[in-house]
């Protein structure tokens, strides 16, 4: 176990000739060794906590329960394939804090999408010329206007709220002036009506759940190019049950 630690349980319990549990049982109660999986963390800061705490008070007081919160991000779907770190464990007596490396240029897709209890709106790919671009003020504007702003009118006559984090591309003039066109007293952004505080993926339905879900599920289906990847996105995200919105929001 020392020797290979990433190998799974099952795969040791085979090379020494045992069975799943009585393996599991020596790990634990014999070698008191423990699961681990890596994990993705960003630093916090001391005035993160309060900033967090009050934009969560903000929210309940204001957003009720029947309005539409839309989560929005983009996030890198990268062809060389990703680790899904929510199944993959390895076994130690220590967290030996194992780390992922891939290619710093590998091809990808960039997409956007929007999350509420109604469903999502995307996937929206980044892209001109049939080539990935990066997510600049007028790119992001653009899709707003020929991508969001259609899509709105299907939620009726419900409040709707649309949240995003503070990148550039989303916090340019540009982009905040038509912004609140488009949701005048119901943006959820830094320096805004409700203001969302720095640092705060777990707080947002697209980074807390969605693209660590949709990356489990993509490479499943083995894409060798970046429609295929795309192709993966779109199908696992019409899969989704709409009452899985709802408990996910």
């Amino acid at each position: 176990m020392l020797q290979s630690p990433r190998r799974s349980a099952r795969k040791q319990a085979s090379a020494l000739g045992l069975s799943q549990r009585s393996l599991k049982r020596i790990l634990h109660e014999d070698l008191k060794f423990h699961p681990y999986k890596m994990m993705l963390v960003q630093e916090m800061k001391e005035c993160d906590w309060p900033n967090r705490k009050k934009c969560c008070e903000v929210l309940l007081e204001n957003v009720a329960p029947d309005d539409v919160v839309l989560s929005s991000d983009e996030a890198h779907f990268h062809l060389s394939g990703c680790v899904n770190k929510q199944n993959f464990r390895y076994w130690a007596e220590s967290n030996l804090r194992q780390k992922h490396e891939r290619p710093l240029h590998s091809e990808h897709v960039t997409v956007w999408c929007a999350v509420s209890h109604l469903g999502v709106i995307g996937a929206y790919f980044f892209e001109e010329n049939n080539e990935t671009v990066t997510v600049n003020s007028q790119r992001y504007v653009h899709m707003l206007r020929s991508f969001l702003q259609p899509q709105l009118h299907q939620f009726g006559q419900s409040e709707v709220w649309f949240q995003q984090d503070g990148a550039t591309a989303h916090t340019s003039k540009l982009s905040m002036e038509l912004l609140t066109q488009m949701f005048p007293s119901h943006l959820i952004c830094i320096r805004d009506d409700i203001p969302w505080p720095a640092r705060s993926p777990d707080l947002a339905a697209c980074d807390f759940f969605l693209w660590g879900y949709l990356k489990a599920k993509v490479y499943t289906h083995k894409p060798k190019t970046l429609d295929e990847v795309k192709d993966a996105i779109r199908l696992e995200i019409a899969a989704f049950l709409q009452q899985w919105w709802k408990r996910l929001c």
